[in-house]
């Protein structure tokens, strides 16, 4: 889409308002909502000014005027708001309409153009698999004198002997994946993928996932990088409202609730040139039927794992889930199918669905930022001719949760 074509659908659509959003550094969507009088093609092209010292992670007082200038192809008509609402992500520019460097949206766009002018490729696909619980309610405090917190779903396990109970709770790590009454929120899940689908966003399927108390996933189809990472923003804000009007509370924490599986972000990953997938392999001794390339691509990602996880895995909750025993992948190796595994190889039968799956990420991450970090990992491999073998990363296709102290001694680990 172009300007035009935007204001042709203003109008066509009777819409009263455009909310633009931003990214900041953390990963959160900031927005602000102009009347559609406003609007017109000079602010796709001279942008809406805004204090960029009030933004995480941008510019300081004395530097604060910048300016957010709209993408007409990221334009969707909003399902929540009010009134009838077009809703466009937007790059971020200084004052003299040089673009920002340090707006997320930017690294990833710029992580794009070194991959085509590396020769090595022409596009990445991406396909991340956000988790997330769906709770009834969320309490918390944390003062000088006192802390706490609560959450609480009624599928939850400890609710079991509660007055009014049906006895319908899944317990600890039996959540993959129950039919109804036990998957007490597969309706509500239906109707987040439907206003996904409403604002374009393909989705694959949805499920319940391992733990108890609603946790879930909703598949998305792969796309580029920068597109999938407004695809992720697009996705976050729509399971979350669509919870909020249903008197749920949708979070992506990665570890909401201790003694149960949390919230992983895996991301597949795959390079193409000329519209042909690279990351295949036809010889029948190839492992998991992955090229060379592939190879060099995941010991890029692995020799550069624990500086990855600063994008990939940002807060500090991210590792009370990174610990051994719930699935989240600690060690650093790669493997054909194995999900204890920090890279998985997907079973596959043919080319176009060859890719590799990096487990580690969780979604508190900033997706431009993530994904612009595991393709450049994965690029320096390549330069490199690294292989992941000769550096110690596998493959292993024993389950690591059962290794011995000594065979776990010789992997590698995320950080504490």
């Amino acid at each position: 889409m172009k300007a035009e074509d935007v204001l042709r659908t203003i109008r066509e659509k009777q819409i009263e308002m455009i909310d633009v959003h931003i990214i900041d550094m953390p990963g959160i969507w900031q927005h602000v909502t102009i009347p559609v009088s406003e609007v017109d093609e000079e602010t796709f092209s001279h942008g809406i000014p805004f204090d960029g010292s009030s933004i995480r992670g941008f510019r300081g007082i004395e530097e604060s005027d910048m300016l957010m200038v709209p993408d007409p192809d990221t334009a969707v008509i909003d399902p929540f708001a009010p009134v009838p609402t077009l809703s466009l992500v937007a790059d971020v520019y200084d004052p003299k309409h040089v673009a920002y460097q340090r707006d997320p949206r930017r690294v990833a766009q710029n992580a794009e153009a070194y991959l085509k002018a590396s020769g090595i490729a022409d596009t990445s696909f991406w396909g991340p698999e956000l988790e997330f619980f769906i709770f009834d309610s969320v309490r918390y405090i944390n003062q000088g004198h006192h802390a706490a917190y609560m959450v609480d779903s009624g599928e939850g396990f400890w609710n079991s002997f509660q007055e009014g109970s049906l006895g319908h709770t899944i317990r600890t790590k039996e959540g993959y994946f129950p039919v109804p009454p036990l998957d007490s929120t597969a309706a509500l899940r239906t109707a987040m993928v439907k206003a996904l689908q409403s604002v374009g966003i393909r989705v694959e399927m949805h499920h319940h996932e391992v733990a108890t108390a609603g946790q879930g996933e909703i598949d998305l189809r792969f796309n580029t990088l920068t597109k999938q990472a407004d695809t992720v923003m697009m996705y976050k804000y729509v399971v979350r409202n669509v919870a909020q009007q249903h008197g749920k509370t949708v979070t992506f924490m990665p570890k909401p609730i201790f003694g149960d599986n949390g919230n992983g972000m895996h991301v597949h990953q795959s390079l193409w040139k000329d519209g042909k997938p690279l990351f295949y392999a036809e010889e029948p001794d190839a492992y998991a039927h992955m090229s060379p390339l592939a190879l060099s691509y995941i010991a890029g990602v692995l020799k550069h794992a624990r500086a990855l996880l600063a994008f990939t895995n940002p807060s500090t909750n991210s590792y009370r889930r990174l610990v051994p025993g719930y699935e989240a992948p600690v060690n650093i190796v790669f493997s054909h199918g194995n999900r204890s595994a920090a890279i998985r190889i997907p079973v596959n039968n043919n080319a176009k669905a060859s890719r590799i799956e990096f487990r580690t990420p969780d979604a508190t991450s900033n997706p431009y930022l993530a994904f612009a970090a595991l393709l450049m990992a994965g690029l320096d491999g390549i330069r490199k001719g690294l292989d992941p073998v000769k550096e110690g990363f596998g493959p292993m296709d024993k389950n690591i949760y059962a290794l011995s102290a000594a065979e776990l001694a010789t992997i590698q680990s995320v950080p504490g």
